[in-house]
């Protein structure tokens, strides 16, 4: 079936479990820094484009358009998109019904991921849902926030949000196109400024040695 259907707003929903839920703990007497959140690759994921062409026999749905794609707290936008699935669009009920079961994303042109802490540039952009991994190709940039403020470039980015971890890699597959100098990966992380005033001070009040001719005269 191939169906040509303007999509102002649009919703694919995983079929899931339900959230897991941890026991709450007494507090503990000294507060610590809480861990970054871990992505739940399970919520759902709604998406928005201009026009989408649903090719349900092939399982695959083409978005163009300011293609928006969002799920918990990470955002993907693109100027095209590929949605590969299973089950059917057609005999899925309706958006959110759980019909339809989302596998991946192909993104390209002008693609954006956005998390908390960071943006992440690139020329396409695959979203594999089933092993929980994005990854960005050609000319990447990545931008974060926070304490570990900093901007990478490089050819290839994998996202693990299994782990919350990042891997760049200089050139892409291929070897085509890399953004990173020389094939390699380059970037600019954020110093801290130093407190001189109390570097400074400290120095002041330090007791100054004494010189030759502050010694007392010798007595006759």
């Amino acid at each position: 079936m191939i169906a040509r259907l303007s999509a102002p707003l649009l919703a694919l929903a995983l079929t899931t479990g339900g959230p897991v839920l941890g026991q709450a703990k007494p507090a503990a007497p000294a507060a610590k820094a809480a861990p970054a959140a871990k992505h739940d690759g399970n919520a759902p994921v709604d998406f928005s484009a201009d026009h989408m062409e649903v090719h349900d026999q092939d399982h695959r749905a083409f978005l163009t358009g300011a293609v928006r794609v969002v799920q918990q707290d990470m955002t993907l936008t693109s100027d095209r998109a590929t949605a590969n699935y299973s089950g059917s669009v057609a005999n899925s009920g309706g958006a959110g019904s759980g019909g339809a079961q989302l596998h991946r994303f192909d993104a390209n042109g002008h693609v954006v991921v956005t998390r908390p802490t960071e943006i992440a540039h690139g020329d396409y952009g695959i979203y594999d849902l089933d092993k929980r991994l994005v990854t960005l190709i050609g000319h990447v940039t990545v931008d974060r926030t926070g304490p570990n403020a900093g901007t990478t470039r490089g050819g290839r980015l994998v996202i693990n949000l299994n782990t919350n971890q990042a891997n760049m890699d200089g050139g892409n597959v291929g070897g085509a196109g890399s953004a990173g100098a020389g094939g390699r990966v380059s970037g600019r992380f954020t110093v801290p400024p130093k407190n001189s005033s109390s570097s400074t001070a400290a120095s002041s009040s330090a007791p100054k040695a004494a010189s030759p001719s502050d010694a007392a005269p010798a007595k006759p």
